[in-house]
């Protein structure tokens, strides 16, 4: 009876954290009660879990020091062992939980060492839902912003993890962006992550995809793998530009259509070179206009036409 008691303090204790201003919270913190939360992560009862998450979740929002001391009070295993069961009642808190403790940057390198990206791109091959994979998404970015940690990402196979997702997902969505983001950062990372991802199936097409259907940003990233694969191979990737979006991604696009340029001068003879010249012009006016309204696809095939004829 006696823990039964002491169970029901714990999860009225636990509970009552997100009702208390940062003054009182941070007292709390002073006393130990990260300690006692992390314990409860440790039981078999959900109800402590959930509980327990909730109260760290608010403890660690806002203050990199809460993140530091949960993370050396022994969260981190402890949150993965709960993902590990793949409870769907616990899944979302322990992803959370797990993604603001990997945003303190003295925290990234034992979680990308106690095993969280090969379980993180595990659950984001699964069916989770979408919060839980944007949020093991998320996790992953922030990770990849250590250099060193990025290899451990590919070996783990990240990038096709990453393509599938992009591909199985709409574009337009939160999700893709975030993914598109973190493979745009893997393979601006190393030739090998570059050459991994050129030789993932569809993977050109795909990115032509999402710059016609993803949002501003998904665009730019699109954009920026594109004129990575370009700048590596020319005569393999030349001909797969980007026309659409911000600035920023026009800016790109003008940067593919040089090297496809350069790329199909190579062996032509002057007056051939004159006429590419002028079609090449012409297409980057298009890009200029800010009415233009035509697909990425559509400016492609023309603009492939024009150069190589």
């Amino acid at each position: 009876m006696a823990d039964v008691v002491e169970r029901e303090a714990q999860i009225l204790a636990a509970r009552e954290v997100g009702n208390l201003n940062n003054k009182q919270k941070q007292r709390l913190v002073e006393n130990g009660i990260i300690s006692s939360l992390v314990l409860m992560l440790h039981s078999q009862d959900y109800e402590s879990i959930e509980a327990a998450l909730f109260a760290l979740l608010n403890l660690a929002f806002g203050s990199e020091r809460n993140k530091l001391r949960i993370a050396k009070a022994g969260a981190i295993p402890a949150i993965l062992k709960i993902l590990q069961w793949r409870n769907e009642s616990l899944m979302e808190l322990s992803l959370a939980a797990l993604l603001i403790l990997s945003s303190c940057s003295a925290n990234k390198p034992e979680i990308a060492s106690s095993g969280a990206i090969q379980l993180l791109l595990e659950l984001i091959s699964e069916s989770i839902s979408h919060q839980a994979k944007f949020d093991a998404v998320s996790t992953l970015h922030n990770l990849s912003t250590f250099p060193q940690i990025i290899p451990s990402i590919v070996l783990c196979g990240g990038l096709v993890t990453l393509i599938q997702l992009i591909y199985e997902s709409e574009k337009s969505s939160n999700l893709v962006e975030k993914a598109m983001a973190l493979l745009e950062s893997i393979v601006s990372s190393s030739d090998f992550a570059l050459n991994e991802a050129c030789e993932v199936g569809g993977v050109i097409r795909l990115l032509v995809e999402a710059v016609d259907e993803g949002t501003a940003a998904c665009q730019e990233h699109a954009a920026g793998i594109l004129l990575l694969m370009c700048e590596s191979c020319r005569e393999r990737y030349g001909g797969m530009i980007l026309v659409d979006g911000t600035w920023r991604a026009r800016e790109k696009a003008k940067a593919l259509l040089l090297l496809l340029r350069d790329c199909n001068n190579g062996g032509s003879s002057s007056r051939v070179k004159h006429s590419k010249n002028v079609a090449f012009e012409e297409v980057m006016r298009e890009i200029d206009r800010e009415e233009w309204g035509g697909s990425s696809v559509q400016l492609v095939e023309e603009m492939i036409a024009k150069l190589r004829t």
